[in-house]
C-alpha cells in the first residue's frame, strides 16, 4: 500500500547572495511564502506547517494562485525537497512529472530520449524497450524519432514527452500541469492517455488551473495559499471556496452521477 504522510513540515530557502535584509522590501506581491526577518541571511519561507496524509486510491487536486506553493509542495511530496522542519514519509515508487522536458537530451534521437526519460521516471530499460513501439505510434512523429531532439519543434517535443509520461505505471503520480503547444486533436488524444495513466496509478496529486481536467481526474482537493494548506476536502467543496463559484453548476445530472460514483469508488 502506497502512502505519503507529512507532519508539520516547512520548507525554507536561504538567499545567501543577498546584500542585506532590505531585500524583503523589493519583493512585490505574493510569491509563495514570505521573507523571514529573524536571520542575517534572508529566508524565503516557501511552505509552513504542512500536515497531510494520503494513501492508495486518493486522487487529489492541488489548487491555488501562481506562487502559492503548489510546485514546492509537489517536490516535498516527491522527496526532492527535504523539510526544513517537521517530517515527510513516502512509501512507494514516485513518478514526479513536473516538467515534460526534464531528462531529455537535445543531441540524441527521439528513440534514445524515450529510454532516458523513462529511466528518469523510475522505469527500467527493459520496461521502456517494451513500450517504444506504442509510444512511437502515439506521438505520430515517424522518421523524426531517429533524428536529434534539437531538430524538433516545441509541439513535437511535447508529443514525445507526453508519449513517455503516459506509458509508465506509477505507484505515486505527482503531476504538475505542463501541457501546451500541441494541436487540439492531439491534445484530446493525450487527454485520454492521461486519464488512463491516472487510473493505473496508486495515488495521484495533480496541480492544475483547469477545472475540467481536475473534475475528470480528481475526487478531493487541497487549496494552497501563501505556502500554507488553507483548505482540504472534497473537490467540489474546495474549488467552490477557492474559485468563489460551484464548478459543478453547469453539469448535467449524468455527469454529476459519474463524479459521485468516482468519489465513492476511491473512498
Amino acid at each position: 500500500m502506497v502512502s505519503i504522510d507529512v507532519f508539520n513540515a516547512a520548507v525554507d530557502f536561504p538567499i545567501f547572495d543577498a546584500k542585506s535584509r532590505s531585500l524583503k522590501k523589493k519583493v512585490l506581491g505574493k510569491v509563495g511564502g514570505k521573507i523571514g526577518t529573524e536571520s542575517r541571511v534572508p529566508i524565503i519561507e516557501a511552505l509552513h506547517d504542512i500536515t497531510l496524509s494520503l494513501s492508495t486510491g486518493d486522487r487529489v487536486a492541488l489548487v491555488g494562485h501562481n506562487g502559492a506553493g503548489k510546485s514546492t509542495l509537489l517536490r516535498l511530496l516527491s522527496g526532492i525537497y527535504e523539510p526544513t522542519r517537521g517530517a515527510a514519509r513516502i512509501n512507494g515508487r514516485v513518478a514526479p512529472v513536473f516538467d515534460l522536458g526534464v531528462g531529455m537530451d537535445q543531441e540524441i534521437s527521439g528513440y534514445e530520449n524515450i529510454l532516458i526519460r523513462g529511466l528518469y521516471l523510475g522505469m527500467s530499460r527493459k520496461q521502456m524497450e517494451k513500450r517504444v513501439d506504442d509510444i512511437a505510434e502515439f506521438t505520430e512523429l515517424g522518421d523524426y524519432l531517429s533524428m536529434p531532439l534539437r531538430t524538433y519543434s516545441t509541439g513535437m517535443r511535447v508529443r514525445l514527452a507526453l508519449g513517455v509520461v503516459t506509458s509508465i505505471d506509477p505507484e505515486i503520480l505527482l503531476l504538475d500541469e505542463g501541457i501546451g503547444a500541441v494541436d487540439a486533436a492531439f491534445l484530446n488524444k493525450a487527454r485520454d492517455r492521461l486519464v488512463d495513466l491516472v487510473r493505473r496509478s496508486g495515488l495521484l496529486v495533480f496541480a492544475s488551473h483547469q477545472d475540467d481536467l481536475l473534475l475528470e481526474m480528481c475526487t478531493s482537493a487541497i487549496w494552497m495559499d501563501e505556502g500554507r494548506l488553507r483548505m482540504q476536502g472534497s473537490l467540489r467543496e474546495v474549488i467552490t471556496a477557492y474559485k468563489g463559484r460551484d464548478p459543478f453548476e453547469n453539469l448535467d445530472q449524468a455527469a454529476l452521477d459519474r463524479i459521485g460514483q468516482a468519489a465513492a469508488s476511491d473512498a
